[in-house]
């Protein structure tokens, strides 16, 4: 059966509001995906390569189906450029984006659909708010986090509001030459 794995880029204090400011040689300035190190692109490949479909929150597709198109930052951008892309929402999309497709309903039946149909994990990128939905509802199956080394006080954390306990199994953790940490969690 096909796994929901949440990847989220985040500070080393949970917040998750702007990944560039949390890895080293990121570029503030201009309005880029955060810069990584070798080892953190080597390990977001073979993640994405695992992916056949992604869901995505409406925030998430309108701030990304206007940036990803015209990006050729990789491996990332002929990813999300080309994979299935569920948006959940209850109205219409109004940006065309390549093999993406509006669905709406609970999002516990959404994800019981999506895992019966055959192909690879199905990846939840970003998209926070949807993030926490699926963790509460213990919809993740697997956690993946791309850990910046600094501590960030602004902003949403991704497990800030959970209401009861979670237990996670260390699948591994890859220290990154850029002092990042690259972890993996089982959702038990």
């Amino acid at each position: 059966m096909r796994k929901v794995v949440q990847y989220t880029l985040t500070s080393l204090d949970g917040a998750v509001d702007d990944p560039r400011r949390y890895f080293p040689g990121s570029n503030l300035t201009v309005d880029t995906a955060p810069t990584f190190d070798p080892v953190l692109i080597d390990l977001e490949r073979q993640l994405i390569g695992n992916q056949d479909a992604v869901l995505l929150g409406r925030h998430m597709f309108d701030e990304w189906s206007r940036y990803w198109p015209t990006s050729d930052e990789q491996p990332f951008a002929d990813f999300i450029n080309g994979v299935k892309k569920y948006v959940v929402t209850s109205t219409p999309l109004t940006t065309q984006w390549t093999n993406a497709e509006a669905v709406a309903g609970s999002v516990a039946d959404i994800v019981r659909d999506l895992k019966a149909r055959p192909g690879g994990d199905i990846g939840v990128h970003g998209s926070i708010t949807l993030a926490k939905s699926l963790l509460a509802a213990g919809l993740v199956d697997e956690l993946t986090l791309a850990v910046g080394p600094i501590l960030d006080p602004m902003g949403r954390r991704l497990f800030e509001g959970l209401d009861d306990l979670r237990r996670l199994e260390l699948l591994s953790a890859i220290p990154t030459p850029s002092g990042a940490i690259w972890v993996t969690y089982r959702v038990l």
